[in-house]
């Protein structure tokens, strides 16, 4: 499973940096001048002891278009500069997304002192701000989803997100970061310059290190019956259309999730059942769909005695993914933990997005208008 290059999703996880001296401090990237500020915002929590805030913001403001000359997505990556000088934890994040009416979301990725050189040739090489970057960061490192490199990330509902107690991210001096923005071309096309304001402790915290599990499933929504004139309602054709928006990698994610969760089986409820292969505590949850999302849920050894739901949305609203912390749940080898996603293609008629949009065979998608599902886990390993 680690060999997956998991396409971006979202949810309010955690992000910090190091610094140093007063208690709220701007990194290299931030620019006073750009609007980015060091003080705390009034929906921001009181720091805790031995906590400081770092902001990090693009560098410049950057315009979306799309990337192959099809489709209403923009997936664009920056690489920012903390400037840590010793090793650090994260223990919380906010980040504020530039322009909220074309941000999609915001995925905060860590990029290891061994990777930097490649990611800074990689962003030297491209024209224009940042690169473009459909599925993830680019980045070697950040292709895994048993332990993915999320440092933090925003979508629609989320706001800061602290950790609890005893609780960080692990991130090495000498690192960068990557801020992935997926923009949302049927909102517009105007600038956008984002940040992220991170809450940091020192190494010597000695926290529990924390990471993000992310649990995908297939989506196989066919056209329903009496809307299947359009010759995207075919399976091959869709899967091409996604491949042509998206590239091969990102745009193979239908076949892949098939490969990881077994053979296709076209309807509106699909599940993925995720084997737990160490001693692994699950402290917050959350899931991802977009706009076709009906209900998503978090199962831990599904119909077994042993059953215990950690998550259960039963009407999904996309503008509400938040993460949410549960009481603690310990899980063991041979455990098994179970997302189920439900997708309806009759919100299309309700919904303004998919105004002039005919029904088509939606499969796992990087877009606006196209489809996910994802369970994401917050986890430490005892």
């Amino acid at each position: 499973m680690r060999r997956l290059a998991l396409a971006a999703a979202l949810l309010t996880l955690s992000v910090g940096l190091t610094a140093c001296g007063n208690d709220d401090v701007a990194g290299p990237a931030a620019d006073p001048q750009d609007g980015q500020s060091s003080s705390p915002t009034a929906h921001e929590h009181p720091l805790r002891a031995g906590e400081k805030r770092l902001t990090i913001a693009m560098p410049a403001a950057y315009t979306p278009s799309a990337p192959t000359g099809i489709g209403t997505d923009d997936y664009r990556c920056f690489l920012l500069d903390p400037g840590l000088d010793h090793d650090a934890f994260i223990t919380g994040t906010d980040v504020q997304p530039g322009n909220p009416t074309v941000v999609h979301h915001v995925i905060l990725f860590r990029v290891p002192p061994r990777y930097v050189a490649a990611a800074e040739q990689l962003d030297a090489t491209t024209n224009g701000e940042g690169w473009t970057c459909f599925g993830n960061s680019g980045i070697a490192d950040n292709q895994q989803i048993d332990n993915a490199p999320w440092l933090g990330a925003w979508a629609p509902g989320g706001s800061e997100s602290v950790l609890p107690d005893g609780l960080g991210v692990p991130l090495q001096r000498g690192s960068r970061i990557v801020m992935q923005v997926h923009y949302n071309l049927l909102a517009g096309r105007e600038p956008d310059t984002s940040a992220a304001r991170l809450r940091i402790m020192p190494a010597s915290a000695h926290l529990e290190p924390l990471e993000t599990m992310l649990l995908p499933a297939p989506v196989e929504l066919p056209c329903r019956k009496g809307h299947t004139a359009n010759p995207l309602c075919d399976r091959e054709k869709a899967l091409a259309d996604v491949r042509a928006r998206f590239g091969a990698g990102p745009g193979s994610m239908a076949d892949i999730l098939h490969f990881l969760c077994g053979p296709i089986k076209a309807g509106g409820t699909q599940t993925c059942d995720v084997p737990i292969r160490e001693a692994t505590t699950v402290h917050a949850v959350a899931g991802h769909m977009h706009l076709l999302g009906r209900s998503i849920s978090i199962t831990a050894n599904p119909g077994t005695d042993r059953e215990q739901v950690l998550l259960d949305i039963p009407v999904w609203d996309f503008d509400n993914q938040g993460a949410k912390p549960i009481d603690p749940v310990h899980l063991v080898p041979g455990d098994t933990v179970r997302v189920t996603c439900h997708h309806v293609q009759w919100l299309r008629d309700q919904l303004p997005s998919f105004k002039g949009q005919p029904d088509r065979y939606v499969v796992w998608g990087e877009g606006t208008t196209d489809e996910m599902c994802l369970g994401i886990l917050q986890v430490t390993h005892p």
